[in-house]
């Protein structure tokens, strides 16, 4: 199995949540630009570590199943990892999270013993 179909395999859950998440709590513009954020840091970070831990020679990857592509010493393939976290997590906790209360169920909730004082 190639690097590239074991890393499109894996981004099937990410992908698969996110977009759950995305037809089921319909996220804003703001979530959207701090998940693109968080993908581009992760993608950044990986691909220095990477790339100095491919330069040390701490591992290879067999060239006969790597698409070629290269972003620094890093294959493209070895980004799915950080693609696939960075969408989960961000998603997750949309799904997962209570909504915010809007702000007519706000007014009509009952007041807590705190307030009633």
């Amino acid at each position: 199995m190639s690097y590239a179909a074991l890393a499109g395999m894996f981004l099937l859950v990410p992908l698969t949540v996110t977009a759950a998440a995305a037809v089921l709590r319909r996220p804003d513009r703001l979530w959207w630009a701090r998940t693109g954020m968080t993908l581009a840091v992760l993608l950044v970070l990986t691909v220095a570590a990477d790339s100095l831990m491919i330069a040390a020679d701490l591992f290879r990857f067999e060239e006969s199943l790597l698409l070629g592509w290269r972003i620094g010493l890093a294959p493209v393939e070895d980004l799915a990892w950080p693609v696939a976290a960075g969408l989960l997590m961000p998603s997750l906790h949309l799904l997962l999270a209570r909504r915010e209360r809007t702000e007519h169920e706000q007014t009509e909730r009952e007041p807590t013993e705190r307030e009633a004082r």
